[in-house]
């Protein structure tokens, strides 16, 4: 539906307040309340992918982490394909629309670092921003999936939850700056600055919610996957 979206006006309102609406939802709460425990209560108190999969077993974690995934996936994909954004490049996109889609993106890792169902705590938006990025297909699709190859190579590495999903956050960025690097045409730039400075935000976000895990890393008592330090 090509025209509305090209103004920050009922459609992109509306898609922002579901896309907070979505990302809100406690899916680690949720998951561990069927197994009769307060996910809030146990661990380290985080109601995310990796407190669960600690607390309730791996299994659990890895279904947190697809829920939480597609929970900031669903919004942006169900716009993109409203819009007709889906398939477009990042030079086929008015800045506005570029600006207004990335919104639906950050409104649904808000929704769930910032849950009004959780008093307004929440998880650290590795997962939901992880979804979110990967479904704006194809602009951030590589830099979604270069940062999880990084995530995984880290954790693998150093067993260290928190560190795999700080670097993997820093990867977005990362990426995009080098995809736009590699562009012959220069005035590529204007269309690739709102996705360079909105994954700068989200890193910055993802490293600002692991501040506790950062000092414990720095102190060598950080918890690592199947193991206690």
């Amino acid at each position: 539906m090509p025209g509305f979206a090209d103004h920050f006006g009922w459609f992109w309102t509306i898609a922002f307040l579901l896309a907070f609406a979505s990302g809100s939802v406690p899916m680690g709460v949720l998951i561990a309340r069927r197994r009769g425990v307060d996910i809030r209560m146990k661990g380290s108190g985080n109601p995310g992918a990796t407190n669960v999969g600690r607390v309730l077993g791996r299994r659990f974690g890895v279904l947190c982490f697809f829920l939480d995934a597609m929970k900031g996936a669903a919004p942006v994909l169900l716009s993109g394909w409203i819009a007709g954004l889906l398939g477009q490049g990042a030079a086929g996109l008015t800045p506005v629309v570029a600006w207004c889609w990335l919104g639906v993106a950050c409104a649904a890792i808000l929704g769930h670092c910032f849950s009004p169902f959780l008093g307004f705590r929440g998880g650290k938006g590795v997962a939901t921003g992880f979804g979110s990025v990967l479904a704006m297909w194809p602009i951030m699709t590589i830099p979604a999936i270069a940062a999880f190859v990084v995530w995984a190579l880290v954790l693998g590495l150093t067993r260290l939850m928190s560190l795999a999903s700080i670097v993997g956050a820093l990867v977005l960025p990362a990426t995009v700056l080098a995809m736009t690097l590699g562009l012959e045409n220069r005035g590529a730039w204007g269309s690739a600055l709102p996705f360079l400075i909105v994954t700068s935000l989200i890193a910055a976000l993802v490293t600002f919610r692991h501040r506790d895990n950062i000092r414990r890393i720095r102190s060598g008592v950080e918890s690592r996957v199947g193991g206690t330090t």
